[in-house]
């Protein structure tokens, strides 16, 4: 069973496309340890799969439902969104030029400046927060990928995507959108112009801070789209049945988890603003960022749950407020439903330009009014 067409995305990721067990009727997703698959009398794999290293039954029931989701024509899985994002890097060639954020994911980030230093492929950064800068660092026929993503970790400013596609498709370089923080609950990458967007599926995608895992999803099965299955294939990259497995799980509660530490976070940043200790809130759903327009425009299921705040007193005074939360619990990563505080600059290491006095925050699904006591106990001492 599949569900219609016309079903809204959020039914289909909660009941998984209707796939039922054919055997037993089961409601919950079943998986598909195997790491190989037997071949018939002309010794031809019986139902399609070989060794798990290509795929296997869970890994594609689960990029279904996330090409759904997005709206794409198919969806690659990873086993960490470093395997999938880098995958993508492979494919550009020796010569050709990528233009990136200036402040983007440091993983990310180090693998673009590792091609840029070994492999002679040019990077062009640019200022997420203005357009014009991305029109200067985009260079026509020269620069093969321009890479987005919005909202820009940690400073959470927002790329106007159709407008950035424009200039990436106008210069014919492929354009992809890192829509981790966002996900597809509340932006439709494709739609607004993209070739490809990429998630960390760590995060909000499976949201329980119990898997690493990494996905591509595209507008369209190309020529690229068949070398990155082949790159999967041939670096070992694909992600086990059980991950897949715990992914599914986790796609079911996405669009209440987020709509739910969307609005969390919205109340936490408005009631952080102003704060005496607090030189300013980073967050788009505020009425008072940047590029708030945009994000109304561009986000339309909330602002996502992630916000950060430059501390008044400096780098140390950081570091002692993120320390001194009781219920935001002082790890790295996002989008689970317990909700995490860290001083990003000590994360990201010496050569990052994040600010020293910057805390990220990423608000879970706990009691607001909680979190909201927690954060004020923590800034007061």
């Amino acid at each position: 069973m599949t569900p219609p067409n016309h079903t809204s995305p959020e039914t289909r990721a909660v009941q998984a496309l209707q796939e039922i067990d054919a055997a037993t009727g089961a409601v919950v997703p079943g998986i598909q340890p195997a790491s190989t698959f037997a071949r018939d009398a002309d010794y031809l794999p019986r139902g399609g799969y070989v060794y798990s290293r290509d795929t296997s039954p869970t890994v594609e029931h689960a990029e279904r439902i996330i090409a759904s989701l997005e709206d794409g024509a198919a969806a690659l899985l990873f086993g960490s969104g470093l395997a999938a994002c880098t995958a993508l890097f492979e494919t550009v060639p020796a010569g050709k030029r990528i233009a990136a954020p200036r402040v983007m994911y440091h993983g990310a980030q180090d693998w673009l400046v590792r091609l840029r230093d070994e492999r002679g492929i040019g990077v062009d950064w640019f200022d997420a927060a203005d357009i014009s800068t991305i029109e200067q660092a985009v260079r026509p026929g020269e620069t093969a990928l321009l890479w987005l993503e919005t909202p820009v970790n940690p400073n959470w400013d927002v790329i106007d995507i159709a407008a950035a596609a424009r200039i990436g498709h106008a210069a014919g370089a492929l354009v992809a959108v890192d829509g981790t923080c966002a996900s597809p609950v509340t932006t439709q990458a494709l739609a607004l112009g993209a070739d490809l967007v990429f998630h960390s599926a760590t995060k909000y995608l499976n949201g329980h801070s119990d898997l690493t895992a990494g996905v591509l999803v595209t507008k369209v099965e190309d020529e690229r789209w068949r070398e990155l299955s082949w790159l999967r294939k041939h670096m070992g990259g694909v992600l086990g049945a059980f991950e897949a497995w715990l992914l599914i799980r986790g796609l079911r509660t996405l669009y209440l988890r987020f709509e739910r530490a969307s609005a969390s976070a919205l109340a936490i940043a408005r009631h952080l603003e102003g704060h005496s200790k607090i030189a300013r809130v980073l967050y788009p759903g505020l009425e008072s960022h940047p590029q708030h327009d945009v994000a109304r425009r561009q986000m339309s299921r909330g602002f996502g749950g992630m916000l950060s705040i430059l501390v008044a007193g400096g780098a140390e005074e950081a570091k002692r407020i993120a320390s001194s939360t009781r219920l935001f619990l002082p790890a790295t990563s996002l989008g689970g439903v317990e909700s995490l505080i860290e001083h990003r600059k000590a994360v990201e290491g010496p050569h990052s330009i994040v600010p020293d006095n910057l805390i990220r925050i990423s608000v879970g699904i706990e009691a607001v009014e909680d979190l909201v006591a927690d954060l004020d106990q923590a800034l007061a001492q």
